[in-house]
Formats: structure tokens, C-alpha cells, sequence
């Protein structure tokens, strides 16, 4: 699939109407840049000898059906009616440039939602297989290049109205004269393709492998600070040195796009302008006299080549900009399609049994569960140990919905659950995990998790967990964690994670090797509150310490992917 394809698969039907309405406009700009230019001609045929007023046709019967007294108040009327047309002109560019404007930063508005709402409904074990700074790259940075890319199309097609409009009257006017021009421009404009465009596409390519580079090293540096601080000199000499030849790379390839973008203009400007210097002394060396006879034609010729070249500038610019940023359109595109997952929001009531019949379940063509049989009673505290690797989680977040059987069944008190209730199944989960993230911002904007404030249930849960007692000593609910919950020791994130977990009344709380990371002491505390708090829930744990899971009514391993009770 070419990129073109690519790009009007990306745009809604209504962008591609919006888009078609402003490439006509687009034409009809053309239009009227080539009236007014063309308009010059005459105006100065007739300023510089009246009779020319009668000898044309035209001009004599405007002349006759106004009654001008004279050929000055002709001449003068000509010129406020081009002068009027030129504001006529500027009003309508004006609106076109807003149009576009308007355009594009929708598009980019609508792209950017558009893949926030592909990555928030692909399944997990997509999710999981991507890297989250090749996701932020290319919902920040690809798509304001998709708008860019958008951008340079309209105005190189604007553009080369124009110059298809004003080559047609140069032609008609005294197409020799064209013709010459035509060769000299053609020859420059195939040097500059050959030459410079190649140069841009492969800076481009460069660009965005160095910048997918640096931000996946910042993802690196701010994910594991504490960690990078105290690796040993060497290793933050090498950080550092690996980050600054990315973004070294970047920026030289960045610096070419900018001198290969400025270089058309340049080399344009130069052959250009060289070109009506050239026509001048040719006509001066032919005529052997002063050129007065032709300066209308000259007029013409010298007006519409300042507005060509700039033009044809904008041509050879509009597509190096596009071959600079033509990744994003592949990018883009290749992101829209990432499988998209369907989770309806049926009631399903969870008052008896969770129930797994003979599932299975293939990762990557490996056997991860082999014909798992497994009943779990509304209330029981049920563990799940093993090795890592043997599939724990996995059984866990296919019980929880993350995860979809490769064959099997997993049913709530004998009702499927499938596409239609997903999502409610899921919503009735409190999970727990071991890498608690906490955002900037205050503890309830952090339990909440985006969900409405009931101060009364935040306080609950806060308690619940534990933790209000020592959040009143300090703002309360409104206490900052900082960034990664950097104000808090690890034992009073994990409570945290517990009181967000509660927040939404979950039936089933999940504890994903949550105490892990905690010393035995904090570890004990933690595990006897949560023991207490779910004494009404149904409660998961995936542990690798016997001391985690003392209080729970079943033990299950994990070996081979089969599942086995221990107690």
C-alpha cells in the first residue's frame, strides 16, 4: 500500500470531503493569483499609450457603455477595479490559510485521539509486546508531523495550480519566451529532485530512528532513576554518551532537513532572477534600441516569474517536507491497525463461583496452560504459587480478563464471560500489583485514579488501608506524592494501591506479588490488613512466599502449566 492509500485510510470520510473542499478552493486561489497577475499586462498596455484603449475591442465597448469623458478616467477606473480585485485577492488568501490552518490542527487533534483510543483498546498482551516510548512518540510527535505532512500537501497542490495557470497565459502571451524558461526551470527542478529530495528522505529516515532512540532512553532514565544514580561512574558515562550521540544524530539530521528545506529557495531565487537579467540584455542585444514597445510583455513576464519562483520554491520545499516526514504516514497507519479488543459492559453478578473449564492457553505458540479445571467460591482466599515463567500471572489475568482463553471456558456463576460483559467483569476487580506507579498529584487525585470524588468512601478506603491516620498528620487527601510516589516510603504506596484497589468496591481483589518488595516486617502488617479488609471479597494472591499466603483456604502450584492443589 502506497503512502497516499496509507494517508486517506487514516482520514475520516468527513476530513476526506473537508479536504477535497480545500483542495478546489485550493484551485480557485489559483485562479484568481493568475487573474490578478494577468490583469498587469493591459493595466500598464493602456497607462503607458491611451490609443491602445481603442484599438482593443474590449476596452473600447467598457469605454462606450460607461461613458468615460476621458481616456485617464478610464485608465483610472481600470486601476481601482485592480485594486479592488488585489484586496479581493488578499481576503480570500487570507481565508484559505485559515482554512488550512484549521484543518490540519484538527487533523492532528483528531489522529492524536484517534491512537489514544487504538492503545487504550488493544488487548494487554499487545500492550505488554510494545515499548510505552515508541507509543508516546507517536501519539506527541507523529502525529503533529501527520499534520505537518497534510499541511505541505495542500499548499504544493495550491501551488502548483498556480504555476499550471501562469505557465498557460506565459504561454499564450509568447510561449518562445516560455518555452525557454520552461527548459532552463525543468533542467533545475530535475537537479534539485535528483539531488536534494534524495538527501531529505534519507535524513528523514534518520530522524526518526534517532528520535525513537532519545526518547526511549529518557523513558529509561526517569523509569529507573534511583537506579542509574548509583551504577558506577563508567555506566553513567556511557548513559550519558548514549544519549548524546542519539540526540547529536537527531539534530544533525534535523540541521540537513532545515538546509535542504532553505537550499531550493536559494538555488531558485538565483537561476530565476538570473533568468529575467538574461531576457533583458538578450532583448537589448536583439533590438539593438530601447525595449518601450514590449515593456507589457516584459512586465508580464517579470511579474509572474517573482510570483513563480517562490511557487516553485514552495513546490520543491512542500515535497522535501513531505519525504522528510513520509515515516509518520507508515507509522501511523501501521498503529491504526493494531487489533482492537471488544468488551460490552453486561451486568454479570458474581454471588457463588468462578468457574475454568478445560482451558488453555498458547503464547506466542507456546503452552502456557494445558486443560486447567479450577473452581473458586465467592469469599475463598485462594494463592497461586510456582518458578517464575510457570504461568501464574498469566492463569490470574486470564481469571481477571485480561487475557483470552486459546480454548476453554471461564464462566461467573454460570454465565460466560465473553465480549458482551468484559468490561463489567473487569470492573468488579481490585487489582494490587507489585510496581506500584503513583502520578504526580495529591492521594485522592491518586486512589480516585480519574474516578468521581465520594470523600466519604475515600476516607473508608483510606482507613481500610491503613494509612488515613498518618495522612491527617500531614493534608490529608490532598498530601503530594510526587512523581512515582517519590514522598512515601514503599510501605505506604503499596497501602495506597490498596485503597485504590478498594475505591472501586471491587468483589475480587487481585495481589500480584504486591509485598514482594517489602521487608518481612512491613510485608506482615500489610498482608494482616488486607486479610481483614477482604474478609467479604474474594482474595487472589500470586506469591512466591509461603508467608504471604498463610491465611488462605487454598494453595495452588503451577508446574508445566498444569495446576495442582498443595493445600
Amino acid at each position: 500500500m502506497n503512502y497516499l492509500t496509507k494517508l486517506l485510510h487514516l482520514l475520516s470520510n468527513k476530513n476526506k470531503k473537508r479536504l477535497s473542499a480545500l483542495v478546489f478552493f485550493s484551485i480557485f486561489i489559483s485562479l484568481v493569483e493568475t487573474l490578478g497577475i494577468s490583469a498587469i499586462m493591459p493595466f500598464i498596455n493602456i497607462a503607458i499609450n491611451f490609443d491602445n484603449i481603442h484599438s482593443n475591442q474590449y476596452f473600447q465597448n467598457f469605454y462606450d457603455f460607461f461613458s468615460f469623458e476621458s481616456e485617464v478616467d478610464f485608465t483610472i477606473a481600470f486601476g481601482f477595479l485592480l485594486l479592488g480585485f488585489y484586496f479581493f485577492r488578499g481576503a480570500v488568501t487570507i481565508l484559505h490559510s485559515y482554512l488550512i490552518a484549521q484543518f490540519t490542527e484538527h487533523l492532528y487533534a483528531e489522529t492524536t485521539k484517534n491512537l489514544f483510543k487504538t492503545y487504550l483498546n488493544m488487548p494487554y498482551y499487545i500492550f505488554a509486546s510494545k515499548n510505552s516510548s515508541y507509543l508516546t512518540k507517536t501519539i506527541m510527535t507523529e502525529a503533529t508531523l501527520l499534520s505537518k505532512v497534510i499541511f505541505s500537501a495542500l499548499l504544493l497542490m495550491s501551488e502548483v495550480f498556480l504555476v499550471l495557470f501562469l505557465y498557460t497565459v506565459m504561454l499564450f502571451v509568447n510561449w518562445k519566451i516560455t518555452v525557454s524558461f520552461t527548459v532552463v526551470l525543468s533542467l533545475m527542478l530535475l537537479f534539485l529532485l535528483k539531488t536534494v529530495s534524495k538527501k531529505v528522505k534519507l535524513v528523514g529516515q534518520t530522524r526518526e530512528e534517532f528520535q525513537s532512540q532519545y526518547y526511549e532512553i529518557i523513558n529509561k532514565l526517569f523509569g529507573n532513576f534511583k537506579q542509574i544514580k548509583l551504577q558506577d561512574k563508567n555506566r553513567l558515562i556511557l548513559t550519558k554518551e548514549e544519549f548524546s550521540n542519539a540526540v547529536t544524530q537527531y539534530a544533525k539530521s534535523a540541521a540537513s532537513g532545515s538546509f535542504f528545506s532553505a537550499f531550493p529557495r536559494l538555488f531558485i531565487e538565483t537561476v530565476g532572477f538570473s533568468l529575467i537579467v538574461l531576457l533583458l540584455v538578450s532583448m537589448l542585444y536583439l533590438s539593438q534600441s530601447n525595449i518601450a514597445h514590449i515593456l507589457p510583455t516584459l512586465s508580464l513576464f517579470g511579474i509572474a516569474l517573482y510570483r513563480l519562483l517562490p511557487s516553485v520554491n514552495r513546490i520543491v520545499t512542500g515535497f522535501n517536507a513531505i519525504l522528510f516526514h513520509h515515516k509518520c504516514i507508515e507509522i501511523i497507519h501501521e498503529e491504526m491497525l493494531t487489533k482492537q479488543e471488544l468488551s460490552g459492559n453486561d451486568r454479570i453478578a458474581f454471588k457463588e463461583k468462578i468457574e475454568l473449564e478445560n482451558a488453555n492457553f498458547f503464547y506466542k505458540e507456546k503452552k502456557v496452560l494445558n486443560s486447567i479445571d479450577l473452581s473458586i467460591i465467592k469469599g475463598e482466599k485462594i494463592a497461586f504459587v510456582g518458578e517464575s515463567g510457570s504461568g501464574k500471572s498469566t492463569l490470574v489475568d486470564i481469571i481477571i480478563g485480561l487475557h483470552v482463553l486459546t480454548d476453554g471456558d471461564i464462566k461467573v456463576d454460570g454465565v460466560l464471560v465473553d465480549e458482551a460483559n468484559l468490561q463489567n467483569w473487569r470492573s468488579q476487580i481490585g487489582y494490587i500489583p507489585q510496581q506500584v506507579y503513583l502520578f504526580d498529584g495529591t492521594i485522592a487525585e491518586n486512589v480516585c485514579f480519574g474516578r468521581e470524588l465520594d470523600k466519604d468512601l475515600l476516607e473508608k478506603v483510606l482507613s481500610q488501608a491503613n494509612i488515613l491516620d498518618f495522612l491527617q498528620k500531614k493534608q490529608g487527601i490532598e498530601t503530594m506524592v510526587g512523581e512515582d510516589g517519590i514522598q512515601l516510603s514503599g510501605g505506604q504506596k503499596q497501602r495506597i494501591a490498596i485503597a485504590r484497589a478498594l475505591y472501586g468496591q471491587p468483589e475480587v481483589l487481585v495481589l500480584d506479588e504486591a509485598t514482594s518488595a517489602l521487608d518481612d516486617e512491613t510485608e506482615k502488617k500489610i498482608m494482616n490488613e488486607i486479610y481483614k479488609i477482604s474478609e467479604d471479597k474474594t482474595l487472589i494472591i500470586i506469591a512466591h512466599r509461603l508467608t504471604t499466603i498463610h491465611g488462605c483456604d487454598k494453595i495452588f502450584t503451577l508446574k508445566n502449566g498444569t495446576l495442582e492443589n498443595i493445600e
